[in-house]
């Protein structure tokens, strides 16, 4: 009754009302939707959780347990400003298109989203939707991401203009439409999702900012370093991936604060490390750009020369050794280690995860989309457009990009060369003899039954040989690679997505020259460090 009294009243109210829509943006500072809330006459905000997140293949229910983190955080800092936020569980049209008979709303304000397919059909409905009931939907820019961008050519520049503009700060609080909503959020029981299992960083923008400090101030003295062991990496690198996945933190907050830690740091080792993390946030959004320019990526490949190279219908598709990937049992110990890492902890530093990638791609000669969906679904802090731009990247089907094949024994010794990750996430291997940790299938029976490690019982023998796998899979890229077809593309995709380090095209002509063998090919710079912060 109460709620229903409340509404009516807000029906009689000025029709400048603003309806904040809360998407991957949770947070309060630096919020421009929040901002511009503040010039209406009264507001609202909302969130929904829409059953076409929850039902997408990349959605796991970590994802949803951190968003709720999150909302909670939230809806309680908003309630403070005296902003009521609504959550509510429905399709965005249906639940907008609700709302708005209940409590008419002039203007929608959001910020601009480059998300999977399912969330770029929604914010189609939602435009037509707009216009059909003359709604004025404002986004906001909160990314580097720029939308319909016609070449790359000075983007770098953008970028870099965006990331200096002040921040987006409130003043005071807020008239409100409605008085805040006590309604308790969803459970992942009451979304019909079950149980992850997963041990999560902790969510929310105040989590954000204190991780973001402690990097700057502490953690990051190591980071160039950190970045390539799983080990060193879980707190020599920034951790701030899901943060920015979520929005509790904006792009433009971690890199004014980043800038702001080296000049004001008089410890070079330090300020050169955070210079290696400044510069990959740049990185950040030039992969998300890739997704935003063109949606197909994350479907087909860059190039579609390489279509059919790999298949990924049933009857083609090796499920047995998918499986055996997904469940961390490949026989290859630094390859299994980081996949149960990842399923138990959402989280995985960048060089383990082109690992597993580069295994499943070469070793395996598994497609990319089907094993791009299962990591997604682990990692907690999923976009996508850096998700499928690396997963095309790492599976060597772009084009234009070195091939990176990763031996999995090489990486065990250089990445864990005393063992103790490998050790802490493949148990049966705890007592095997460092010298043979990185390849237990070559010792002797007797050395097995010592260490209580029987290959093939115990723990599972490779399921490919190493080499055999690896010069397979060699011929058949760089064979295909050199055929004129693919050296043409190369050219095209460089041209669509290539980096520029200065504000002309490739070429006079806006079209790279054409390289002169495959392996030759002009490359997008990739860094060896961490995409995902």
């Amino acid at each position: 009754m109460v709620m229903a009294m409340a509404m009516a009243m807000a029906m009689a109210m000025p029709k400048q009302r603003a309806l904040v829509w809360f998407k991957r943006d949770l947070r309060i500072h630096d919020h421009a939707a929040l901002v511009a809330a503040q010039s209406h006459a009264d507001a609202l905000a909302l969130f929904v959780i829409e059953p076409e997140w929850l039902q997408s293949t990349e959605c796991d229910a970590s994802h949803v347990d951190f968003a709720l983190g999150c909302l909670a955080e939230l809806q309680l800092a908003l309630q403070a400003l005296g902003l009521p936020l609504l959550v509510r569980v429905g399709s965005a049209v249906t639940v907008l298109a609700q709302l708005h008979h209940e409590v008419g709303f002039s203007h929608l304000l959001s910020h601009e989203e480059t998300g999977p397919g399912w969330s770029y059909t929604r914010d189609q409905q939602i435009a037509a939707w707009c216009q059909s009931t003359q709604v004025t939907w404002q986004e906001f820019t909160q990314t580097g991401v720029v939308r319909r961008l016609r070449s790359r050519a000075g983007w770098a520049a953008r970028w870099q203009a965006r990331m200096s503009a002040p921040l987006h700060l409130l003043q005071g609080g807020f008239s409100a439409a409605l008085p805040p909503d006590t309604t308790e959020l969803p459970t992942l029981a009451s979304l019909g999702l079950a149980p992850h299992g997963k041990t999560l960083q902790a969510a929310g923008e105040k989590a954000a900012r204190q991780t973001l400090k402690s990097f700057l101030q502490v953690r990051g003295f190591d980071y160039r370093k950190a970045l390539s062991s799983p080990l060193s990496a879980e707190t020599g690198c920034s951790r701030l991936s899901p943060h920015l996945a979520f929005g509790t933190l904006s792009m433009r907050t971690v890199h004014q604060a980043t800038e702001v830690a080296i000049g004001s740091t008089p410890e070079r080792t330090m300020a050169h490390a955070l210079r290696g993390f400044s510069g990959r946030l740049r990185w950040h959004c030039h992969f998300m750009q890739k997704l935003e320019d063109e949606p197909a990526i994350e479907f087909h490949n860059f190039a579609r020369v390489f279509d059919g190279l790999r298949e990924e219908r049933p009857t083609d598709f090796n499920q047995a050794h998918f499986a055996a990937w997904c469940e961390g049992r490949t026989g290859y110990p630094m390859v299994d280690a980081c996949m149960r890492s990842l399923i138990r902890t959402g989280w995985l530093n960048f060089r383990m995860r082109a690992m597993l990638v580069s295994f499943a791609s070469y070793h395996l000669w598994l497609h990319w989309r089907p094993t791009g969906l299962f990591l997604a679904r682990q990692f907690l802090d999923y976009e996508p457009g850096i998700h499928w731009s690396q997963m095309q990247m790492q599976s060597g089907t772009t084009g234009i990009n070195t091939l990176r094949m990763y031996s999995p024994t090489k990486q065990a010794k250089d990445q864990d060369p005393e063992g103790l990750f490998i050790r802490r996430w493949v148990p049966e291997l705890a007592r095997v003899p460092l010298p043979y940790l990185a390849e237990p299938w070559t010792m002797a029976p007797s050395v097995q039954h010592m260490a209580g490690c029987v290959i093939g019982k115990d723990y599972p023998a490779p399921i490919v040989d190493d080499k055999t796998a690896m010069k397979a899979a060699k011929d058949r890229m760089y064979g295909l690679r050199q055929s004129l077809q693919a050296r043409e593309e190369a050219g095209d995709v460089l041209a669509r997505h290539g980096s520029r380090k200065s504000g002309l095209p490739p070429t006079g002509q806006g079209r790279p020259a054409r390289p002169k063998k495959a392996t030759s090919a002009p490359a997008a710079p990739s860094p060896q460090g961490d995409l995902f912060a």
